[in-house]
């Protein structure tokens, strides 16, 4: 091989390295740089997430006629304010209703206390992942918008479901409302579900107070329980009540 022909030879070689380099250089940019616009992408995603779980809380519509900090229903214009913190799917607040709840409706008859009923949603896990206590909660509110909310409170629990079922359907939900009178706009709130981020931020409120179990009863904001802190039998609550009114 002649020596031009070498030196064209190295000089090919050379421009043939020299490309490869720069191939080389703009795979690496492009890997970088696909790198980093999927690292943008995804922490975007993640403040655009945040944003919305944030969104779901503060815009959540607070039903007009809810008390205390928008948490709660009040039944009564007693100088004693009982706060009752209950979730529909709970079989002690049953037990609660069945047994202390005529005694309170008639002290609510009476005027001696203000009762604010305070729908919460702590045992969502115990129905199969339908959500029983947020949904019966919400309905609950949309019943108090209505003007319904003790009626529709009293007949949800007469027909509770039990703990760890998939609890009533939204279907039958309605259907309760329409036997205590309530109408299409109290449908509607319970198929568009327009208070279940109400009630999931009620819950933290509750939580947030330093309660953890249903039912909570508070008597002029001290906490009443019976022994060991059970429920408290209808003679302690009445003793409760009682003390408080002087």
């Amino acid at each position: 091989m002649s020596k031009g022909n070498r030196g064209r030879d190295r000089s090919a070689a050379k421009r043939i390295v020299e490309q490869q380099n720069a191939a080389e250089r703009r795979r690496r940019v492009t890997i970088w740089t696909s790198v980093g616009v999927v690292a943008v992408l995804v922490i975007a995603g993640l403040i655009g997430w945040g944003v919305v779980a944030n969104q779901d809380n503060s815009t959540a519509s607070t039903p007009s006629v809810a008390v205390d900090e928008g948490t709660a229903f009040a039944v009564g214009s007693g100088p004693v304010t009982v706060d009752i913190y209950e979730d529909f799917m709970c079989p002690i607040c049953h037990e609660f209703e069945k047994q202390t709840g005529p005694t309170i409706a008639q002290m609510v008859t009476d005027k001696k206390v203000t009762v604010r009923y305070h729908p919460v949603s702590i045992l969502d896990r115990a129905s199969n992942g339908t959500k029983y206590s947020t949904r019966s909660a919400g309905a609950a509110a949309a019943a108090a918008v209505d003007g319904k909310f003790l009626e529709y409170h009293n007949v949800l629990f007469e027909n509770q479901p039990a703990e760890g079922s998939d609890g009533l359907d939204d279907a039958k939900l309605i259907e309760l409302g329409k036997s205590v009178g309530l109408g299409d706009s109290f449908a509607t709130a319970v198929n568009d579900k327009t208070y279940d981020s109400w009630v999931t931020k009620s819950t933290e409120t509750f939580a947030s107070r330093g309660y953890n179990g249903t039912p909570t009863i508070v008597v002029n904001g001290k906490q009443v329980t019976g022994p060991n802190e059970t429920l408290p039998t209808t003679e302690i609550f009445t003793q409760a009540v009682t003390a408080a009114a002087g």
